[in-house]
C-alpha cells in the first residue's frame, strides 16, 4: 500500500520520514509516553529512528500498519502520530501528543480523519480503540472522536513484561454517518 496524505480544517497528516526522527526522539522523552505508551523507555534516538524507517515503513509497505504524523496545515512542528493497525476482522487505532499540543483538539480531529479514512478507504466495519485503564487522555481524545467505551479487558496489555487491564472502545461508520460494509443487528437489551 502506498502512504496517503489526508487534511483537514487544521491539520496535515502524513507518513513519518527520516526528517521526523529528531522531533519523534524530543516528544517521547515525555515521561506521560513513556507511562502510557508501548514505547522503550529511556527512549533513545535509535529506537525514533527504528520507528520511523522501518515500523513505519513497512506497515505502510505491508497495509497492515497506517502511520501518520499530524502537523499544522500551513506548516510547523510535528504535533503527534496515529496509527491503525489491522486485527483479525477490525482495525485497531492508537495515537500520541506532544505536551505543548495537547488539550486544542488536535489530537481528535487527526483520529477524526485516519476513521473516516479508514471506514471510507479500507472498507473497515469497526475500529477499536484500547488502552491502560487510567489513561484518562487517551480515554477523553477516544470519547471525543465518536468512539463508545464498551468496557474493560482484563490483562489486555503487556506493558513493560507486565499484563495490565486494557480500557476499550468502538467506533462504527454508522458513529460518523457512514455506510457500514455490512449490515448490523445490535443486541436487544
Amino acid at each position: 500500500m502506498e502512504s496517503v496524505t489526508l487534511t483537514t480544517g487544521r491539520l496535515l497528516l502524513r507518513t513519518l520520514t527520516s526528517d521526523d526522527i529528531d522531533a519523534v526522539h524530543a516528544i517521547c522523552q515525555d515521561p506521560a509516553i513513556q507511562r502510557w505508551i508501548s514505547v522503550p523507555a529511556p527512549y533513545e534516538r535509535g529506537h525514533a529512528e527504528h520507528f520511523v524507517e522501518r515500523l513505519v515503513a513497512d506497515g505502510w509497505r505491508s497495509g497492515t500498519n497506517c502511520t501518520f504524523g499530524f502537523l499544522p496545515l500551513g506548516g510547523g512542528p510535528l504535533m503527534g502520530a496515529v496509527s491503525a493497525h489491522r486485527r483479525t476482522g477490525t482495525w485497531e487505532i492508537g495515537y500520541w501528543t506532544a505536551k505543548e499540543h495537547r488539550g486544542h483538539g488536535h489530537t481528535v480531529e487527526a483520529v477524526g480523519a485516519v476513521a473516516r479514512w479508514i471506514f471510507t478507504e479500507l472498507g473497515a466495519g469497526r475500529l477499536e480503540w484500547r488502552a491502560e485503564v487510567g489513561n484518562e487522555g487517551s480515554r477523553a481524545v477516544a470519547e471525543k472522536a465518536g468512539f463508545v467505551v464498551e468496557g474493560v479487558l482484563r490483562a489486555a496489555l503487556l506493558q513493560r513484561d507486565t499484563l495490565r487491564d486494557a480500557w476499550v472502545g468502538a467506533l462504527l461508520p454508522s458513529d460518523l454517518g457512514l455506510p457500514a460494509t455490512h449490515p448490523y443487528l445490535p443486541a436487544r437489551s
